[in-house]
């Protein structure tokens, strides 16, 4: 014999209101959430806090001091693109299990996330196209180099 309605609804509303208190409570322990990051070369070493966002950069054993401007510029945007990855992934894994379909209405379907939407190139860690970070920034430092004449560009 089938469920009364009444009681579907009651399950399916006990379920929603489940989910919904894992979500604020998520939502709450990202809020803290941060990844620290070294770069390949060591020379770098950044903070990523819950919004991709820059929270500490650091220079550990001053091997920075032996670098050019442009190789630790890529080694700064390196460290954060991974740490902005990271987070983005720590968000993902979270909310994974909290977007299926509710057990209780045979017709839901859940959520479907958009996650490269929502992070963008955080989940390529900062590239588009494939290219690597440090290509991207060569690329402005060539195109600097041709505002160096009095009077900017020719």
């Amino acid at each position: 014999m089938t469920e009364p309605m009444a009681e579907r609804m009651a399950k399916a509303r006990a379920h929603l209101e489940e989910t919904q208190a894992a979500i604020a409570r998520a939502e709450q322990d990202l809020r803290n959430t941060s990844e620290r990051v070294r770069s390949r070369d060591r020379a770098v070493e950044v903070t990523v806090g819950p919004q991709g966002e820059l929270t500490g950069l650091t220079f550990p054993d001053n091997k920075f001091a032996s670098m050019t401007g442009p190789q630790l510029a890529a080694s700064v945007l390196e460290a954060s693109d991974e740490g902005r990855r990271r987070v983005a992934e720590r968000v993902m894994e979270t909310f994974a299990p909290l977007t299926g379909p509710n057990p209780y209405v045979p017709e839901s379907r859940g959520v479907e996330m958009d996650w490269e939407k929502i992070f963008g190139s955080a989940l390529s860690g900062g590239r588009q196209g494939g290219g690597r970070s440090s290509d991207r920034l060569r690329d402005e430092i060539d195109e600097d180099d041709i505002d160096s004449a009095p009077g900017g560009r020719a």
